[in-house]
């Protein structure tokens, strides 16, 4: 008789999962649109092909709810009903979709219209409700389980997600009305301490395009965030080169920073250069007046997303733009990894040693 055995979940296990499916679904959802409606909205108003396709990425991104709810569904390994039950159940919970009552000539009809994403974290919580809600369930409801899940998990779940989210958006708009009012407030400080958390948590578990527009993070704060994570490429790259083959430097460059994270966890140290290279780096943010959107806040260099939100945002010096998101960045991050590598010996070069090495 073989036994099988399951790893228990616990709080961190289940959160790191959910965060990850969600991370997954904002990623997708976004990039399309954050990449392509830049090179797109200048010939949308002479194009119709073009403007059809700017439509199309930014209704994409309306879809970020079932895809929150499935890839989360699919990080517990749940089967694909039971993965569409919290798909339909985060699309509820997150509230981009609002009822339009009309009344002509005395006939009341409603309608239905997408909202935008809805709120990032009610739809969050609402699937892990959702995944919570079949885990406990299990196997009682036997072969009934395509009757009963989709509409327990699935409307169930999804209508009380319906009734919380005022409550939630309340609280992740105030955090990030907060946070933008304080970055205009007090810029330089505010702007150096959103680049340096960013070019932390990009080596971490944790999302920063989740976190991003989870909070609504907007203007010069998106930008300083978005030099939080070149400033941690840059300085990554520099500290990579003599120890790692080329391929993992093209991988940071491209995006794939968390490549890292075991390293950071492992010698918590390295968080020193990365984050003064950030603090430095951003100086520019408040200097300039450069700014992003929520979107454009968790990507940096990848894609050029960050700095095109400058771009669009009103800084149409390219010239400037290419130094102070690009050249400042590595500039910054060579002189660190020779302080905190070369010279004082602080962080040893086998620190940076990448697992995919």
């Amino acid at each position: 008789m073989s036994e099988t055995t399951q790893t228990k979940e616990t709080v961190g296990s289940f959160t790191m999962k959910v965060l990850n499916g969600s991370a997954t679904a904002i990623i997708v959802s976004l990039l399309p649109s954050a990449i392509l409606s830049t090179f797109l909205t200048p010939f949308a108003g002479s194009n119709a092909i073009v403007a059809a396709l700017l439509h199309t990425v930014t209704v994409f991104q309306y879809f970020f709810a079932v895809m929150c709810g499935f890839s989360t569904a699919k990080q517990f390994d749940l089967g694909y009903t039971e993965a569409a039950c919290v798909g339909g159940a985060a699309f509820l919970g997150s509230g981009c979709v609002t009822a339009v009552t009309t009344t002509v000539k005395g006939v009341t009809t409603t309608s239905f219209q997408l909202a935008g994403m809805g709120d990032v974290i009610n739809t969050m919580l609402t699937a892990a409700v959702a995944v919570l809600f079949i885990k406990w369930v299990g196997n009682r409801f036997g072969s009934l389980g395509i009757v009963f899940f989709p509409i327990l998990a699935g409307t169930g779940v999804g209508f009380l997600g319906s009734l919380t989210k005022p409550y939630v958006s309340l609280v992740t708009t105030g955090i990030g009305d907060v946070i933008n009012t304080f970055t205009k407030l007090a810029p330089y400080p505010m702007c150096i301490l959103i680049a340096m958390s960013f070019a932390i948590i990009i080596v971490t578990p944790l999302s920063t395009v989740a976190i991003s527009v989870a909070i609504g993070l907007a203007g010069m704060g998106s930008a300083a965030a978005g030099f939080g994570l070149a400033s941690a490429a840059a300085f990554l790259i520099w500290a990579t080169l003599k120890v790692d083959k080329p391929g993992v430097q093209v991988a940071i460059f491209l995006g794939a920073i968390k490549m890292m994270m075991p390293n950071f966890l492992r010698y918590p140290v390295i968080g020193i250069p990365i984050a003064l290279t950030a603090a430095v780096s951003t100086l520019s943010v408040p200097m300039l007046g450069l700014k992003g959107t929520p979107a454009s806040g968790g990507f940096g260099l990848i894609g050029a997303v960050s700095p095109l939100a400058s771009y669009n945002a009103g800084f149409h010096n390219v010239l400037v733009l290419v130094l102070v998101w690009v050249v400042v960045p590595f500039a910054v991050g060579y002189l660190m990894k020779k302080i905190f590598v070369d010279w004082t010996k602080v962080c040893k070069p086998e620190y940076f040693i990448s697992p995919a090495r």
